[in-house]
C-alpha cells in the first residue's frame, strides 16, 4: 500500500497544488477546519483558487489568510457572514462568489464523491439560486438542477486517523468533512491523534482511507469563532 502518512503539511501538498484549482476545505465556521494545510497552502504562493467550503472564515484565520493574500478568485459557499474582507473584496467585484444553500452545498459535495453529476432540488426554487439552472416537474412540484463538484484537491481536519488514512471526526466537525474527503481527486487529511493501522474500531470510522491520500499530524489552535460569556 502506498505510504500515506507525510512529516509535514509543506510537504503534503507539495507536488499537488498548481495555479486555477478547484479545492474543497472542510469545516463548520472555525470548527473542525484543517488549519495548517490551510496555512501550508498560503505559503506555496498558489493563487486563481476556486475554494469550495461551507464558509469563508474569519479575518485572520482559516480561508481569510488566503483572502488577505489574495489567492481565492471564487468561493462557492453557503455562509460569509464572519469575514469583512471577504465583503470587502465582493462588493468591490474582486471575488467571484457562487451562493449555494448549505443542505444542497453538502449534497453537491457527496455526489460528485459518489460519481453522481446532477441532482434535482426544490431548495432554491424561485430564488436567484434558481437563476440560469434547469428546471423540471416532479409530482406538480418545481426541482432545480444542481451539479455535484468534484475538486482537483480536498483537504479536511479530523481529530484521528490511521496510517491508511482512516478517518474519525470530532462532534460538529463531520458536518462537511466527510463529504469534502469523497470529493477530492487528491485528498489530504490533517489530524490530532495519528494511530497505527487497525488501532481504531472499523464501525466508527467516518470515513474510509480508500478517500484519503495524504495524512499528517498537526497541532490546531483551535480558534472560537465567536466567544459569548455570560456576565455574573
Amino acid at each position: 500500500m502506498k505510504e500515506k502518512v507525510h512529516t509535514s503539511a509543506a510537504l503534503a501538498l507539495q507536488d499537488v497544488v498548481r495555479d486555477g484549482m478547484t479545492i474543497a476545505v472542510g469545516g463548520f465556521g472555525l470548527c473542525g477546519i484543517p488549519e495548517q494545510l490551510i496555512i501550508a497552502l498560503r505559503d506555496s504562493g498558489v493563487k486563481d483558487l476556486t475554494v469550495v467550503s461551507n464558509n469563508a472564515g474569519v479575518d485572520d484565520w482559516g480561508l481569510g489568510l488566503l483572502l488577505q493574500t489574495r489567492q481565492i478568485r471564487k468561493m462557492v459557499s453557503s455562509y460569509v457572514g464572519e469575514n469583512a474582507e471577504f465583503e470587502r473584496q465582493f462588493m468591490a467585484d474582486e471575488l467571484e462568489l457562487e451562493f449555494t444553500p448549505q443542505g444542497t452545498l453538502a449534497e453537491r459535495l457527496r455526489a460528485g464523491g459518489a460519481g453522481i453529476p446532477g441532482f434535482y432540488t426544490r431548495t432554491g426554487v424561485g430564488t436567484i439560486v434558481a437563476e440560469g439552472k434547469e428546471t423540471r416537474e416532479f409530482d406538480g412540484e418545481q426541482y432545480i438542477l444542481e451539479r455535484g463538484i468534484r475538486a482537483d484537491l480536498a483537504l479536511v481536519k479530523a481529530d484521528t486517523g490511521d496510517e491508511a488514512g482512516n478517518l474519525v471526526f470530532s462532534k460538529t466537525a463531520r458536518n462537511f468533512n466527510p463529504m469534502v474527503a469523497m470529493c477530492g481527486t487528491v485528498t489530504v487529511a490533517e489530524v490530532d491523534h495519528l494511530v497505527p493501522t487497525g488501532s481504531l474500531d472499523p464501525d466508527g470510522i467516518h470515513t474510509p482511507g480508500i478517500f484519503v491520500d495524504r495524512i499528517i499530524r498537526t497541532v490546531s489552535e483551535k480558534r472560537i469563532e465567536q466567544r459569548t460569556v455570560l456576565a455574573t
